[in-house]
């Protein structure tokens, strides 16, 4: 991004909840303007504009879920001015980083981004949260970071699509898979509980919102989130049937084990093939 002196007009393209997070802490900096199909409630300071309006912005930030990224790539690709900046926001970093690689005009610059956070951890502002920073294609990056740390606050971490995804399909994906059987288990306990456990339920409730869109992305498309499933269940397995002292202990018979669910099978049946 520039100095906020210089004002370049920032388009989004995509205005839910965490476009319109981002809106919030952009206005005071630069002229916006918005997309979205179905844009919701005006905001002060962001003008509602087409699709090529917003995509003809010196900046272009891409807002919309991982799922809807490559059409909206192809649609804003022809109206995209040469030396513009394209960022995204997406919870994956490696098959965005590909889609707009691929499907933007050489003339515009990439950065992939991924900010660490959502309206629910950043209602009480966003200084000291953590925002992935990935280059794709010239060398802006390092500004981009720069603004995010130095003006808005953020700890503004420069890495590569692939290092984002790798450190993330734990960070996240365990979260929201602990989360998902947490909620399977509901009603929980409220009253009697322990501090460790009123933490935990805290990163739940962080999580419980997220739009589907996040959560998909999340759990399918970080190419490294399976692995981490795998080895977190098998873990989990093992555990089940170790005696406390170490020692192994012996596996319940197959008619107990039909009446009581595995890791596994809530895991599946929670996750739409």
């Amino acid at each position: 991004m520039f100095p906020a002196s210089n004002q370049p007009r920032i388009g989004i393209i995509g205005f839910g909840a965490f476009g319109r997070l981002m809106a919030q802490h952009l206005r005071p900096h630069f002229p916006l303007c918005a997309h979205d199909p179905d844009l919701g409630a005006a905001m002060e300071g962001v003008a509602r504009v087409s699709l090529q309006d917003a995509a003809a912005c010196p900046i272009i930030v891409l807002a919309t879920p991982v799922g809807a990224l490559a059409e909206v790539v192809e649609s804003i690709a022809p109206h995209l001015a040469p030396g513009a900046l394209v960022l995204d926001v997406g919870s994956v970093k490696s098959i965005p980083a590909e889609i707009m690689r691929r499907g933007l005009p050489a003339h515009v610059e990439i950065v992939a981004t991924h900010p660490l956070f959502g309206p629910q951890s950043a209602r009480d502002g966003i200084r000291g949260l953590k925002i992935a920073v990935c280059p794709v294609r010239g060398p802006r990056a390092p500004r981009v970071a720069a603004f995010l740390r130095r003006v808005l606050g953020l700890d503004a971490i420069l890495t590569t699509p692939e290092a984002h995804d790798r450190e993330a399909a734990m960070a996240q994906g365990l979260t929201h898979l602990i989360a998902k059987l947490l909620m399977r288990m509901e009603p929980l306990p409220t009253r009697m509980t322990t501090r460790s456990f009123d933490l935990i339920m805290q990163a739940v409730g962080m999580v419980r919102d997220d739009a589907p869109g996040v959560s998909r992305a999340i759990e399918h498309a970080n190419p490294f989130a399976p692995e981490v499933r795998r080895r977190f269940l098998a873990l989990a397995a093992e555990a089940e049937f170790s005696a406390v002292d170490g020692a192994p202990a012996p596996r319940p018979n197959a008619a107990i084990s039909r009446e009581k669910p595995t890791w596994q099978d809530v895991w599946r049946e929670s996750v739409p093939s």
